[in-house]
């Protein structure tokens, strides 16, 4: 009992916070100089309260924490997850040049006829949270796949193009998984999915990505920031 009021303690004052994740059980074994048994009844006490959740092979995590993306802040979806302290992967699913799709010719500059088609899981402690589907200029497809995979779209158009992404417009809306996208992300067709759809300009104004995101939304939230002025 003593063990789960500290724990419980330290996860509402943030101790645990940005990836919810606690010590394993050896650890706070070592920590309270206690044996195992007694370490996972104080954690079974927690889980019953639902306070935190264990996760078979990756260990005991808050309950039910939220990963966060501000839409008030330009940043790519990986970048949103390093800076809450997490690790995510970018495995790359396809890789193509391809015509721009008719839907999209609209967006792009009129000069532009091929884009390219970029697929990537984002994976959170092993876990997937999202599948990225991304249209870039077609001139990103210059930079290495270890790239693409590595690091945010964001940066690879930059470097491509010597200009700054400048802004980016966002919805948000929600759809049942259908069989690929819930293979994919371990989860049952039918189940719902976020969908934030993304299209981002350079400082030249020239769109320079389309992407559209099916996310998990069980640990997932969108955050935003307004400042209103009292009257």
């Amino acid at each position: 009992m003593q063990i789960s009021s500290l724990l419980r303690e330290e996860i509402s004052s943030g101790l645990y916070e940005p990836s919810g994740k606690l010590p394993s059980e050896a650890e706070l074994q070592a920590r309270f100089n206690v044996s195992r048994i007694t370490v996972r009844l104080a954690l079974d006490q927690l889980v019953e309260e639902k306070i935190v959740e264990r996760k078979q092979g990756k260990g005991t995590y808050v309950f039910n924490k939220q990963l966060r993306y501000g839409l008030d802040t330009l940043r790519s979806f990986h970048e949103t997850l390093v800076i809450q302290g997490l690790k995510p992967e970018m495995r790359l699913l396809s890789h193509r040049v391809i015509d721009i799709p008719e839907n999209l010719k609209s967006t792009f500059s009129a000069e532009s006829t091929q884009s390219l088609f970029i697929e990537r899981l984002h994976v959170v402690d092993n876990q997937p949270i999202a599948i990225g589907k991304s249209h870039l200029l077609a001139e990103v497809a210059a930079v290495s796949l270890d790239t693409i995979e590595s690091q945010p779209s964001y940066k690879a158009i930059e470097t491509v193009t010597g200009l700054k992404v400048e802004r980016a417009e966002l919805s948000i809306t929600a759809q049942l998984a259908d069989v690929k996208h819930a293979k994919a992300l371990e989860i049952s067709p039918g189940m719902p999915l976020l969908i934030m759809k993304r299209l981002s300009y350079l400082s030249n104004n020239t769109c320079c990505d389309h992407s559209i995101f099916y996310i998990r939304p069980e640990h997932y939230e969108f955050v935003l920031s307004s400042h209103f002025k009292v009257s």
